[in-house]
């Protein structure tokens, strides 16, 4: 099988990986143990394509089902490669592996406004249909919180919402609060709801704000929680909290400085904030070809070492950092499994490449979490030194009281 044959023997070390080749014979590689998979190439060109850029064309073939799985799923696969390429101090093999090229990542991620819309609108004006089949119902679209593995995703990501709105510090009614990413609506719906905050949700997604625009005045809070079409940068005012949930991947690191001055500007002098982003636990790195053009283009999770220089920088305390490790890993898993239920429905909203596409980004993305050093960070900042308490008791108690109080604000309606 030439190169990919050399690069497979290489990388499957642990498990068992059989290629069935365009001429139908069979390479087996690996221990001979489980786990195991197999698939079938459609061509010879693809052994080289995936020898020599082995995200980006295994991806493209699994999509133009040029890539087959004859046993197994894609999860499976996925699984065994990055299984033997985890992050680990022993594992010498992934960085030798690791040819990414760095230079080209300040072009990569140069999200000014008008890319930073574009990217937007690649992702998160898809069909709302789409994310009715396979989100909870509030569609949050983010890391939930498992008090247990065994949780249900409404659970976790309601209990998700409680443990964001504890260290926030909502402990008066009245606060005015800024959402930067707001999604569908659903968190500041809950802050409204469960913690009388005046909410404003900015987005760049025409899909997400017409969508928030219609709970609101459904829940009849409108005047109390306001959505914008509106870029981080152009927001105006002072705010008591602002919180920030899954958008800050989208940033790109050329301008994390803007993205916390914008911060610290915005924030009231005895103002509090909440970053809740993916990272990365093993240090700065690339993002993947596949993803970058496919899924998220001008995307970047950040090592916590590439987010405190613009922090400090900014003139932002560091009151509270949280790391969230697994928790993602579950939370793609319940993704992936109703993915996986919805097939006819997705390809009947685009078509069969959309769903493999789809399957393709959510398997990846989780064996990310499990295997390659992707956690959360939840990073708590203030602008004075005394803005919080000196102990995170606080955190503790107001989550006890909101765990309790439900219920949650009133889901969407599918759409």
């Amino acid at each position: 099988m030439g190169p990919l044959g050399s690069l497979l023997r290489r990388v499957i070390r642990a498990g068992t990986l059989t290629v069935i080749d365009a001429g139908g014979a069979r390479h087996v590689f690996g221990d001979g143990m489980a786990p195991r998979c197999a698939i079938r190439l459609a061509d010879r060109r693809l052994e080289w394509s995936i020898a020599f850029n082995p995200t980006l064309a295994a991806g493209e073939a699994y999509m133009d089902g040029r890539l087959v799985m004859e046993e197994g799923h894609i999860l499976d696969l996925l699984d065994l490669f990055t299984g033997n390429l985890k992050w680990h101090p022993d594992n010498a093999l992934r960085k030798t592996l690791d040819r990414r090229p760095r230079w080209l990542m300040p072009f990569q991620q140069w999200n000014d406004q008008r890319r930073a819309r574009a990217n937007v609108a690649h992702h998160y004006d898809l069909s709302g249909r789409l994310y009715d089949l396979f989100l909870d119902k509030d569609r949050q679209y983010s890391c939930a919180y498992f008090r247990s593995p065994e949780a249900s995703l409404e659970q976790a990501q309601f209990d998700k919402k409680a443990h964001i709105a504890a260290k926030l510090l909502l402990d008066r009614p009245g606060l005015e609060v800024l959402e930067i990413g707001s999604g569908w609506g659903g968190l500041a719906l809950y802050l409204n709801a469960a913690c009388g905050a005046r909410m404003t949700g900015v987005t760049l997604s025409t899909e997400q704000l017409g969508v928030s625009r219609g709970r609101a005045e459904a829940a009849g809070v409108a005047e109390d929680v306001r959505f914008e079409l509106r870029d981080y940068r152009a927001v105006e005012g002072k705010f008591d909290r602002i919180v920030s949930v899954g958008m800050f991947e989208h940033v790109g690191k050329p301008f994390y400085q803007t993205y916390f001055d914008t911060a610290c500007r915005l924030l009231k002098d005895d103002g509090v904030m909440l970053l809740h982003t993916i990272g990365r636990a093993d240090g700065p790195g690339v993002t993947d070809p596949w993803t970058r053009k496919y899924i998220f283009p001008g995307g970047y999770t950040p090592a916590l070492s590439e987010l405190m220089p613009a922090i400090e920088r900014a003139g932002l305390y560091v009151t509270d950092v949280e790391v969230l490790r697994l928790h993602y890993m579950h939370t793609l898993q319940h993704w992936y499994d109703r993915t996986i239920s919805a097939r006819a429905e997705i390809v009947a909203l685009y078509d069969e490449r959309f769903w493999r596409m789809w399957l393709f980004y959510l398997a990846g993305a989780l064996c990310a979490f499990r295997h390659q050093g992707h956690v959360v960070f939840q990073i708590q900042l203030a602008r004075t030194v005394d803005a919080v308490p000196l102990t995170r008791d606080y955190m503790r108690d107001a989550e006890a009281r909101l765990l309790q109080q439900g219920p949650d604000v009133p889901t969407l309606q599918p759409a």
